[in-house]
């Protein structure tokens, strides 16, 4: 007998839970499921709820006396459904007053119409269309039409807008891919029959490989070396070699800043300066000054690890808009990622010749060609091909 989670339900060996993150919001999603969906193992509201601490999901068909569906249209004004038809109104008029709580309603088509008709105080609430910015990843399960998507993708999406942070929301789905990737994988080496057919869409790269690529205009990569003295000491690390590129058009940017606390005796042998290169650095605002004046507003800063935007940000750079590509890289190789500089190779991406000075110089060239693959990755209309298996036969 097969073990499973009490979290997700899912079978221990297929358990999205370490994928799904806790995000905060404005607003109150209440889900209400249809029952049959609850027993669909791959549906995606139960994974939508465990990630939204400030939500709700109810299940049934006819709610007609339900204490908390009475209570939310007392105030239609504060309520919205999220659902199709000729009377709903765009996103954009919602974000000029979004409501405070989203209703959505989860199950097939029919099942989510089935739903909406049988309750007449969700048909009297005001109602919220969308168009999604991609097509759905619900690769193992046909949807009736290009514009639709899954319950978590379309949460996903509609909190994005709402709130004004669609990157914030689409760390929803990481649980979402997780679960469709392992669903198709088991479904190739699989030697037996199936249980049941299982719907395979079109192939497209893994979401975060498609984010990056989307955004490759805005990305400008980043590393950082720090003044690091030992716990003991108790003296906070300080930036000391700044190091940028913006991918799309190849601009560079470098500062050596000069420590304003006592040099640590390691510090220029871990970053591969000179102590008299360090100590000559510039002072630390002025080369802020630069590298504020360097970004544009649309940029998004591209790290391997956020150590390095702890050191800007407590440095006194104003916060931007920022990325993690580690994440990515690991779904690229299905696997772990290790050290920037390693995963160049275990992606076998072509290398970037160093062109500052230190270890921030390797390191800044290694994300480079990290990133460079990533986004090739994400544009790809065909899946890499697969290794040949090794082994011995006999």
């Amino acid at each position: 007998m097969r073990s499973f989670c009490v979290r997700c339900l899912r079978p221990e060996s297929a358990c999205y839970c370490a994928h799904v993150p806790q995000l905060e919001t404005r607003t109150r999603v209440v889900f209400l499921q249809h029952p049959r969906e609850r027993r669909v193992a791959i549906g995606t509201a139960r994974m939508a709820h465990l990630s939204l601490p400030n939500s709700e999901l109810h299940r049934g068909v006819d709610f007609t006396g339900h204490a908390r569906l009475e209570e939310l249209a007392r105030h239609p004004e504060r309520v919205a459904v999220l659902f199709p038809g000729e009377d709903a109104i765009s996103v954009e008029d919602a974000q000029a007053n979004p409501p405070e709580t989203l209703i959505v309603v989860d199950g097939t088509w029919p099942q989510a119409k089935k739903v909406v008709m049988r309750n007449p105080l969700l048909a009297s609430l005001p109602r919220i269309g969308f168009v999604p910015r991609r097509p759905s990843n619900y690769r193992i399960r046909a949807e009736p039409a290009d514009h639709c998507v899954s319950t978590i993708e379309a949460v996903a999406e509609i909190l994005g807008q709402l709130e004004g942070r669609p990157e914030h929301f689409d760390r929803m789905l990481g649980a979402f891919e997780f679960m469709v990737d392992t669903q198709l994988e088991r479904q190739e080496t699989r030697s037996g029959p199936g249980r049941r057919r299982i719907y395979k869409g079109e192939w497209r790269p893994p979401l975060e490989l498609r984010s990056l690529a989307e955004a490759s205009e805005r990305l400008v990569l980043f590393y950082a070396e720090a003044n690091a003295h030992p716990l003991e000491a108790d003296i906070p690390p300080e930036l000391v070699h700044l190091v940028a590129r913006r991918l799309s058009t190849g601009e560079r940017f470098e500062a050596v800043i000069a420590p304003e606390q006592p040099l640590a005796y390691s510090t220029p042998l871990h970053v591969e300066l000179p102590e008299e290169a360090l100590r000559a650095g510039e002072p630390r605002a002025e080369a802020l000054a630069r590298f504020e004046a360097f970004l544009r507003p649309e940029d998004e800063l591209t790290v391997w690890t956020t150590f390095a935007l702890d050191l800007l940000w407590s440095g006194g750079l104003s916060r931007k808009s920022a990325r993690n590509v580690r994440l990515a890289t690991a779904r690229a190789l299905k696997g772990k990622a290790g050290g920037v500089e390693q995963a160049v190779e275990m992606l076998e991406a072509p290398a970037v010749t160093p062109w500052a000075q230190g270890r921030a110089g390797r390191r800044i060239a290694a994300l480079e060609s990290v990133v460079r693959e990533l986004v090739a990755r994400g544009l790809a209309t065909q899946p890499p091909a697969r290794l040949p298996r090794t082994g011995t036969e006999g």
